[in-house]
């Protein structure tokens, strides 16, 4: 059974968002369009479905005609200890590119190592290591 995975409707921008994780994070990107769906509830080049799978998974689609799309508040998307300490700053810094860094990625006073992002698309990352 596979982990719960994030699922975020973007407000027309679905494919530009997994594409920037996908070239972040690596992984195999799919995406189908509306077009591909037959759906008829946005404009058919649009993203109806999107699934980025790799050491992070995320998945999403453009918000179809009236639906609301992506608001966070209270959530950040958690790395911790996900890769080595090199690829979590390396992670850190492509996904402050165009975002706001609310804590910068250093040692922390308990001996961790964590900062948070929010990345251009809105969403919060918490990234962070123990010492080696």
């Amino acid at each position: 059974m596979d982990a719960p995975r994030i699922y975020i409707s973007f407000p027309g921008t679905a494919r530009t968002a997994l594409e920037f994780y996908a070239g972040i994070f690596g992984g195999t990107l799919r995406l189908f369009t509306y077009q591909d769906f037959g759906r008829t509830d946005g404009p058919p080049g649009a993203v109806a479905h999107g699934e980025l799978d790799g050491v992070v998974a995320l998945a999403g689609s453009d918000a179809a005609d009236g639906a609301p799309s992506v608001r966070f508040e209270g959530l950040m998307l958690s790395l911790l200890g996900t890769a080595e300490p090199a690829v979590l700053h390396e992670w850190f810094n492509q996904l402050s590119a165009g975002g706001r860094v609310v804590d910068v990625l250093a040692p922390k006073p308990w001996g961790a190592s964590d900062g948070q992002v929010v990345d251009r698309h809105g969403l919060h990352w918490l990234i962070g290591y123990e010492p080696q």
